[in-house]
């Protein structure tokens, strides 16, 4: 088993409203899409899916070292399909085995409170929020400071867009991602480069989350 966090444990931090001390509900429509997004990215990076017209596929061994990856690698097809149901149709699954590894891992704790269980949804709290500051800053820097794109790494890369994607308010304002779109459109045709299609596939997912009210996690 991996030590060093996956993507989707990563983006999952990102979500943390520090000020706040928790996990806003208003974040919780795309974040079973991101965490999704996240572990896909992970595994097209690593050459365990192919990504070729736009249409994901199973590629390469099944990944043996996070059981979130392992996961989500056996439900891809073996010969290429769109990627939205891979990203949308078991959203609501996404979070928990994510916020598990995190609580085993010791880095958040995560409380069961009657009212919160009738939406869905546990008290999750992080044990070191500079540790979330820090990160959040970094992603937030390689968005919002003016560099290139091509000279980023692949994970903050991967982190701002999707971020973006889902409008994570606890790392980017409304009034950021307008006031740097052309900053933004350049990281996302990077993106797209590495991983064609999904990025759209997210957003048409987080869209039609908010269009029904959706928002949901188990």
């Amino acid at each position: 088993m991996r030590t060093t966090p996956t993507l989707p444990q990563q983006l999952y931090l990102l979500c943390y409203t520090v000020e706040k001390d928790k996990f806003t509900l208003t974040d919780l429509q795309g974040r079973g899409q991101l965490l999704r997004a996240g572990a896909l990215t992970e595994l097209a990076l690593a050459g365990s899916l192919s990504a070729d017209g736009g249409k994901v596929a199973r590629a390469g061994a099944e990944p043996q070292d996070d059981p979130f990856l392992t996961e989500v690698w056996r439900e891809l097809p073996e010969k290429p399909k769109g990627w939205l149901s891979y990203v949308h149709n078991k959203a609501h699954r996404a979070e928990k085995p994510v916020r598990e590894q995190l609580a085993a891992a010791g880095t958040i704790t995560v409380r069961h409170e009657k009212g919160l269980r009738r939406l869905g949804v546990d008290r999750a709290t992080v044990n070191d929020p500079q540790q979330v500051l820090a990160l959040q800053e970094r992603v937030r820097h390689a968005a919002l400071g003016d560099l290139d794109p091509a000279a980023l790494p692949a994970d903050e890369l991967t982190m701002a867009v999707l971020a973006a994607e889902v409008e994570v308010k606890s790392l980017f304002t409304g009034k950021e991602r307008r006031a740097h779109k052309p900053a933004f459109k350049a990281l996302a045709a990077r993106y797209d480069g590495m991983v064609p299609g999904l990025r759209k596939a997210l957003r048409d997912s987080y869209l039609a989350s908010t269009v029904v009210g959706g928002g949901w996690g188990a």
